[in-house]
């Protein structure tokens, strides 16, 4: 493995960690609005970055490489509003998006394929997580960010029937 993309993979884990952070905030601060449904949804989105910093660590020790984890900034814990809320989501995981997209790159110039074939499972991850962000984003924004539309969102999210979002919870085996 290249030290460049050794040091972009210790990188990048303080994204998937910050987003884990984050996303637990906002769990609670959803939980806190009576939005059971949104938190369900943030937390699992907390649960899943942080399975997959596990997965890049994993993939760093199995071929002997130094893991550097980073520190984790306290996050916002309070946002203007669930519209508020599900447009830093979509940015998260667009900012996730782009480093995938670097680090593939890096790996694809090494010629370094045990890399390239993990994280081509991230370049699969991200497009379902920004169309996720993107699909409750856009139900906001058509149901409006009060009342029952939004209550009707946070039922389709807590029974896990949302358009554009996986019925089941990604596949954490990689398999």
């Amino acid at each position: 493995m290249t030290s460049e993309l050794l040091k972009g993979l210790n990188q990048h884990l303080t994204l998937e960690f910050r987003a884990a952070h984050e996303y637990l905030a906002m769990a609670i601060w959803l939980a806190e609005h009576d939005l059971p449904g949104f938190a369900k949804w943030m937390t699992q989105q907390s649960s899943d970055e942080r399975m997959h910093a596990q997965r890049i660590i994993d993939h760093l020790v199995e071929r002997d490489q130094k893991v550097k984890l980073p520190a984790v900034a306290a996050p916002p814990m309070d946002w203007k509003s669930a519209e508020a809320l599900c447009t830093h989501v979509l940015k998260n995981e667009q900012d996730v998006t782009a480093s995938i997209n670097n680090l593939y790159a890096m790996a694809e110039k090494a010629k370094d394929r045990p890399a390239t074939i993990m994280l081509q499972w991230f370049v699969n991850e991200q497009m379902e997580e920004e169309a996720a962000a993107r699909a409750v984003l856009g139900r906001i924004r058509l149901a409006g960010n009060t009342g029952v539309g939004l209550l009707m969102i946070d039922q389709e999210l807590a029974g896990g029937t949302m358009p554009g979002m996986p019925a089941e919870p990604a596949d954490t085996a990689g398999n």
